[in-house]
């Protein structure tokens, strides 16, 4: 199993169950929605099968990996590997999952603009078939 030091930032708190399965993860918010920026910035880190619900971001979301091995998906559409330096954009609306791969931790950073047209609808688990459908 790969692991690494993601001492940059603070671990952070443990992501809510209701909203993450397969395993622990972890947020810190580096940058609240508390102002006018319209803007939230957190850090996430993902122990090796976790990963979070299928859910969409009304303003959209940008993804930064910054260490570790994960998995990105939009519903109906196959699954992206995701390694360190990998970005990815996604629009608003656009229902899908991140979360690590089975044999290593996962660490990005997720920002959330344009919050004031909301942050997050939390959908449905990703079941285990739809995980290991790699």
């Amino acid at each position: 199993m790969e692991t690494f030091n993601t001492n940059i930032f603070p671990k952070g708190e443990k992501a809510p169950s209701d909203y993450f399965s397969g395993g622990t993860a972890w947020v810190h918010i580096l940058k609240p929605n508390e102002d006018n920026l319209n803007c939230q910035i957190g850090n996430v880190i993902f122990e090796p099968g976790s990963r979070n619900n299928w859910h969409s971001h009304q303003g959209g979301q940008i993804l930064i990996v910054t260490a570790g091995k994960g998995y990105y998906q939009e519903k109906g559409k196959p699954v992206q590997i995701l390694n360190p330096r990998d970005i990815v954009s996604i629009p608003p609306d656009v229902i899908h999952w991140h979360g690590a791969a089975p044999d290593s931790c996962l660490t990005h950073i997720a920002i959330n603009p344009n919050t004031q047209n909301g942050i997050v609808e939390w959908l449905e688990p990703v079941t285990d078939e739809e995980y290991n459908n790699v």
